[in-house]
């Protein structure tokens, strides 16, 4: 009774309207009970595609307004806010969808994977802890999203590092193809260890495939063989364990059985800190029976593999195809992968890339194609994309899904992925973009695909997600600006909007009678933009030194404080992720600056600047729909609704 209770607790009420959506891009729910059955559906389902969908659904994204992507970070700068929000969120939902665009008919086969950290083999992985934001489980709830379903059949998962300290700590015997001399030569101690052990071995086997002394001895004496040899059983075949101190002894013992017939197979058995601790030899009767104990011991461990891997096999299979994946926010979607399902995230971008695209070697974004269409109207998420789009291109496009769910499926899941597969095949409609063509190896086509695949751009207007998997194109072209040509600015008073601040610059120094831009970040601080070289720094200058007179005086008498994207940069890279921004660049100025010194080169850096790419405050309301704040007093508002919303909590095991 108690346990049914706990249960209800996570039960969400669906209501009716809710049953009423349109049928017709159903997506199916695989959860820990089918999962076995999906993947082989699965399998059959990409083989034959050209593309794969993907859309994932996390707990979170961000802990504070300011640590979601924004139109003033570098493609660093991004990262280690994507890198960030992977490893403290935890991924619960994964749609996935192979996909055929044969001119404009599209064939999807949609799979919404339910997810679940659960350490099934008491190894301490994959997780024992993670964050969650509280809107993002609140709008989960609304479209129906069954918890229940979640911790109790959600799907576990190892990822591929994971994995390897898995086996290690199993302890479970591998078996051993390779045999490789010793490098050095052999010393006197190697000898009298190799020669004990063939006596071993040699004695072993005889007592082993002598058949009278077999039926004659008595149990006392069998006993007493099998202490003085080491005999044990490996099921029905006799085995016995030689026990090792290093690799280099593992392969003398090797080496030596070599000397043997073909009937022993040697297995290792692995320390919990990644070494040997011995060889355990198995007698087979014959080649025949070798060869089918080889077999055993193959289907024993694809069995484990797929036991240990979980969901991760999904991700394997999608590899494996080399078939171009196709996301809404790769940065984000891709950072979540790498960490969940590959491996930790790199430090660094670059790094990130490289083990990226060995994994998917062909990333497509839809929202870096609805990019090349040109300056756009304010499209706010994938429904308005498509259509505006329909609106003014021809290119109708009919999708047929081949799963068809009921009422009571859950099928309204995942449905984003659908969403992205049709607004994949509008854009290469569009685009002039032949879906066929990636198969291709003529070297023009191939160029071509290179300028669309594999971007990870979160400039002008990096897409800032958003809890229905939207995406965000900016309504005016923006202008190109140097990082260097940009000053935080805190310690204002807190009353105080981008407008009343930009007035304040404005008569308090010569240094902003040139042109600049001033906008809010969070109501710590704010973004001083110069649109002249060299002016950033001289502010800096001027706000250092001791002779400020008038006005900026006051300001700075006030508690206000200027520093430059190094700082910001700085706050970023050494992880002082507060919840106001002004707190990390207080601690980022108090940081001596050790990147500078490594002596490491160091790109420039450029951002796309637009006053509608800055996060004003009304933007920080992630529902949509709301009206556009009209006064600073209602911007503050939704602000202040926003982070109460945003604050993170751990849930534990």
């Amino acid at each position: 009774m108690v346990a049914l209770m706990q249960r209800r607790l996570f039960c969400t009420k669906i209501s009716q309207s809710y049953h009423q959506l349109r049928l017709q891009w159903s997506v199916k729910q695989v959860t820990k009970s089918n999962f076995n059955d999906s993947l082989q559906e699965f399998k059959s389902h990409l083989s034959s595609s050209d593309f794969v969908a993907v859309s994932l659904q996390s707990t979170g994204s961000f802990s504070a307004s300011w640590h979601r992507v924004s139109s003033f970070d570098t493609q660093e700068t991004a990262y280690l806010k994507a890198r960030r929000a992977a490893d403290r969120f935890q991924l619960l939902q994964f749609a996935v969808c192979p996909f055929i665009i044969s001119g404009s008919e599209v064939t999807a086969h949609p799979y919404n994977f339910h997810l679940f950290p659960r350490d099934e083999l008491n190894i301490g992985m994959p997780s024992y802890s993670f964050s969650c934001q509280t809107s993002y489980l609140t709008a989960m709830a609304r479209e129906g999203f069954d918890f229940n379903a979640c911790i109790y059949d959600g799907i576990s998962y190892l990822s591929r590092a994971q994995e390897l300290v898995a086996k290690v700590r199993m302890g479970n015997p591998i078996a051993i193809n390779n045999v490789m001399k010793p490098s050095s030569q052999a010393t006197v101690a190697d000898a009298v260890f190799v020669e004990r052990v063939r006596s071993r071995v040699k004695h072993w086997k005889k007592a082993c495939t002598d058949s009278s002394s077999r039926k004659t001895d008595e149990v006392l004496v069998k006993s007493l063989r099998k202490l003085v040899l080491g005999g044990e059983q490996y099921g029905s075949r006799p085995c016995m364990t030689i026990d090792v101190c290093s690799e280099r002894q593992v392969q003398l013992v090797l080496e030596m059985l070599g000397e043997f017939s073909d009937d022993l197979v040697a297995l290792k058995i692995p320390t919990k800190g990644g070494g040997t601790q011995a060889v355990r030899v198995v007698l087979t009767s014959s080649k025949e029976d070798r060869n089918l104990f080889e077999r055993e011991l193959q289907k024993v461990e694809e069995e484990q593999n797929k036991k240990i891997r979980g969901f991760r096999e999904v991700i394997d299979l999608i590899s494996a195809s080399q078939k171009p994946v196709v996301s809404h926010n790769t940065l984000n979607d891709f950072s979540v992968i790498h960490s969940k399902f590959i491996a930790p995230l790199p430090y660094n971008m670059d790094e990130f890339l490289c083990s990226l695209q060995s994994v998917f070697p062909h990333i497509f974004d839809v929202n870096h194609l609805m990019k090349e269409i040109g300056p756009l109207e304010n499209v706010t998420n994938i429904h308005a994309a498509v259509s505006y789009l329909k609106n003014r291109f021809f290119a109708p496009i009919d999708m047929e899904i081949s799963h068809r769910a009921s009422l009571d499926q859950g099928k309204m899941h995942g449905k984003n992925v659908v969403r992205i597969c049709h607004l994949f095949a509008k854009l290469c409609s569009v685009l002039k973009f032949i879906p066929g063509a990636i198969q291709s190896s003529n070297e023009n086509v191939t160029s071509i695909l290179h300028g669309y695949a594999n971007v990870f751009k979160s400039c002008c207007g990096s897409s800032q997600e958003s809890v229905d998997g939207g995406i965000r194109i900016w309504t005016k072209s923006p202008r190109k600006v140097g990082c260097e040509n940009l000053v935080f600015l805190w310690g204002f008073r807190d009353s105080l909007s981008a407008r009343m601040l930009k007035s304040l610059l404005q008569g308090s120094h010569d240094l902003f009678s040139e042109g600049f831009d001033v906008c809010l970040v969070d109501n710590s601080c704010a973004i001083v933009v110069f649109l002249r070289p060299n002016l950033s720094q001289s502010f800096l200058d001027v706000m250092s030194s001791e002779g400020i007179t008038g006005p900026l005086r006051e300001l700075v008498s006030e508690g206000l404080r200027a520093a430059g994207y190094e700082t910001y940069k700085r706050a970023c890279s050494l992880g002082l992720w507060e919840t106001d921004l002004a707190c990390s660049l207080d601690k980022a100025s108090a940081t001596p600056d050790c990147f500078s010194q490594s002596g490491s080169e160091t790109k420039p850096s450029e951002i796309y600047w637009c006053n509608d790419l800055m996060i004003n405050l009304e933007d920080l309301c992630e529902e949509d729909g709301k009206e556009e704040a009209k006064t600073f007093r209602s911007k503050v508002q939704f602000w202040r609704e926003e982070v109460v919303q945003s604050h993170s909590f751990l849930l534990f095991d």
